[in-house]
């Protein structure tokens, strides 16, 4: 047991970092591992990664640097639709098989790999210092061009409907949702990378809460002493992601971001 807490600790970190450069709370790196690699079902798997994004959540709140970047009242509205999603998710957390989760992990992950793709060459739109941003729009400046960036969220239905089913999804993977919403925010409603990853790396942890208490009252969390191990590895790797994400070039973000999407359905749907 001590080796799977010490692997449980390092997949952690890895996952932990993922959360800092891309707002995905680790999860969609964490279960596999967990479930492939170590042996646990995938559905304990989605419970310890769920106590490992709630601690990437917190460790978001905790960092000046993060608080930033993420955008408050958007991630306040897109909660209502995610912890929505979320709880929904709980309460048909066992009407499918393992096998189906699976599934649904690796058509997910590689849907989002496509799109990511699709769009690599897609810019941040800056709409200028004298521009109206609207309610949920703002202003960041960004380490790596040295310059202010203004932008203004479009097409919330799209992100709405996004965020839903980014919380059933956390709730039924253990994944925290952020895959799905990241690429939404920043292809599709005009948020730029790293206020989007910031953002969702918020959002999570008010999304992962209506799993991790049915997944504890199911008796999938049994495993305190990997929980407890994956929230400490992912809290030491935010710190390192972070100091990275603010220097990491846009494309050079989607590109892990969609590196990761593609080995990891690959995982799920090719075995």
């Amino acid at each position: 047991m001590l080796s799977f807490a010490i692997w449980t600790l390092l997949a952690g970190a890895v996952a932990g970092s993922l959360g800092a450069l891309l707002g995905i709370g680790g999860g969609v790196l964490l279960v596999p591992l967990l479930h492939s690699f170590l042996g646990l079902s995938i559905s304990e798997a989605a419970a310890v990664s769920l106590v490992g994004v709630l601690a990437v959540s917190a460790s978001t709140a905790a960092s000046p640097k993060a608080r930033e970047l993420f955008n408050a009242r958007l991630a306040v509205l897109m909660l209502i639709f995610s912890v929505s999603g979320a709880t929904f998710g709980a309460k048909v957390l066992d009407l499918l098989s393992e096998t189906t989760y699976e599934r649904i992990f690796g058509l997910t992950a590689i849907a989002v790999a496509l799109i990511l793709v699709a769009r690599l060459n897609h810019h941040d739109e800056d709409l200028g210092e004298a521009a109206d941003v609207g309610l949920l729009g703002g202003r960041f400046y960004d380490e790596y061009t040295g310059a202010e960036i203004s932008y203004a969220v479009r097409r919330l239905p799209i992100g709405a409907v996004v965020s839903f089913v980014a919380g059933v999804l956390a709730s039924f993977l253990g994944i925290g949702g952020g895959v799905l919403l990241v690429p939404t925010l920043n292809a599709w409603c005009g948020v730029p990378m790293r206020v989007a990853a910031a953002t969702s790396a918020f959002m999570i942890g008010a999304t992962a809460v209506p799993g991790v208490i049915t997944h504890y009252a199911a008796g999938n969390l049994n495993g305190f002493e990997l929980a407890a191990a994956a929230s400490l590895g992912a809290m030491a790797g935010y710190r390192l992601g972070l100091r990275l994400s603010t220097r990491a070039p846009v494309r050079g973000l989607k590109m892990l971001m969609a590196g990761v999407l593609i080995v990891i359905a690959l995982v799920y749907l090719v075995r």
